[in-house]
């Protein structure tokens, strides 16, 4: 069922909501969150077919915002709201509603959308192509639980996920990270089964690729290794190689929807890596909508590394951390390294050792101390002195005070 409004309200679009749900026979809601669409007038279409694909697997309230401002002075003066309500029929379980601002009223679109809400339910936030810089600090963005945006839509991806590390907050992610997803599983599952450590790795792809510039980012944080970025002709990601000590682990993909996983002492195994679309990788993103902390960590390490031929890993006073020996497995956190034995102190170094008093044979005090192999060397002579030879060491004499010296021992 659709219902086109011109020049109305939210109140008016939200009664016509409920019309349209007890048309349809289903007065019940039972949407499971408000999916909010920014875009224009040109691309809503995809935009909105994706997402009504993706709401087959979550239910969901749908609002395209698509902003008109105006090209004359005239236009921009005005403020009209048309929206399209669309129930039943190709949405299925969900809603969608079709929001025009017009004029001024595109400069304030947070006003119009806030009382279409779900109550009590997430806010999702999705800019299919011009994200703004800061997508948390956007008045749309700050009503969602997390804010979608696609870094491969724009003309400079590199700068683009540049942008997003600084700006990062929890809740952001970008559907270039969303599309390495079945790169990382496989990587991590071939890597589960070899014991080797990895060295250094390689990632092919197309140029201007964000999700190349992802995935390399996250081995070199993940396995502390160099990872050199080499162009092909694509599409899309092609071959990661990971130089072990055993061979050479290769995961090739060709033709876009068929790869090939080569592994040192096992047969070829082929794997389907098909280049997904847009409403699947929206549909993964609504699975879960806490914060992505793998993401988190990749963006943040790739700030001042992005776009370099080779990615180095992090370094440890000048070093280079040693190569993990396993599987850079979300949430894996490689060993850290054995804290350093303190070294004795600047003042105890330059002081002259002490000799130790001879005891008798077999004693605490005699031969350094127990698991020693062999007898303590004496002690360095003072300078000046000149060494003694054949004499023998003489027992410690008692003082005279001591019960059982000469003094204090009795007469028989």
């Amino acid at each position: 069922m659709n219902i086109d409004l011109t020049d109305t309200t939210s109140s008016q679009i939200n009664s016509s909501l409920v019309k349209a749900r007890r048309a349809a026979g289903s007065p019940a809601v039972g949407m499971v969150l408000t999916l909010i669409i920014v875009t224009d007038e040109g691309n809503h279409y995809d935009a909105l077919k994706s997402a009504s694909q993706a709401s087959q697997e979550h239910p969901s309230r749908i609002l395209v915002v698509i902003k008109r401002p105006g090209r004359s002075p005239r236009d921009r003066k005005l403020a009209r709201l048309d929206a399209e309500v669309r129930v039943g029929g190709e949405t299925g379980t969900s809603e969608t509603v079709l929001l025009r601002l017009h004029g001024e009223l595109a400069h304030h679109a947070h006003s119009v959308v806030l009382p279409l809400l779900l109550p009590d339910t997430p806010v999702v936030v999705w800019w299919p192509e011009d994200a703004p810089a800061h997508p948390n600090e956007d008045l749309l963005g700050k009503l969602a639980a997390r804010r979608i945006t696609d870094a491969s839509a724009t003309e400079d991806p590199v700068s683009t996920l540049a942008l997003r590390a600084e700006t990062y907050t929890p809740g952001d992610t970008d559907l270039a990270w969303t599309r390495i997803t079945p790169w990382r599983s496989v990587l991590a599952a071939a890597l589960d089964q070899r014991h080797a450590p990895v060295e250094s790795a390689v990632v092919e792809g197309e140029a201007y690729n964000p999700s190349s510039e992802l995935l390399a980012l996250w081995l070199a944080d993940r396995l502390k290794v160099p990872v050199a970025r080499k162009v092909s002709a694509g599409p899309g990601l092609t071959a990661v190689r990971l130089t072990t000590g055993e061979g050479e682990i290769c995961l090739h993909r060709a033709d876009g929807s068929l790869a090939a996983l080569k592994m040192p002492g096992q047969p070829d195994r082929h794997v389907a890596l098909q280049r997904r679309e847009t409403s699947e990788l929206i549909a993964e993103e609504l699975r879960r909508l806490d914060p992505d902390e793998a993401y988190a960590a990749t963006v943040r390490f790739g700030a001042g590394r992005l776009g370099k031929q080779t990615i180095q890993p992090e370094t440890v006073n000048g070093a280079r951390s040693a190569p993990a020996a396993g599987a850079p497995a979300a949430g894996r956190t490689p060993p850290e390294p054995e804290p350093a034995k303190p070294s004795a102190p600047a003042h105890r170094a330059l002081e002259a050792p002490r000799p130790a008093p001879p005891g008798p044979a077999g004693s605490a005090g005699s031969a350094g101390s127990a698991g020693s192999s062999g007898p303590p060397s004496p002690p360095p002579p003072p300078p000046g002195a000149r060494p003694l030879e054949g004499v023998r060491p003489q027992p410690p004499r008692k003082d005279p005070g001591d019960p059982g010296g000469p003094a204090g021992r009795q007469a028989p």
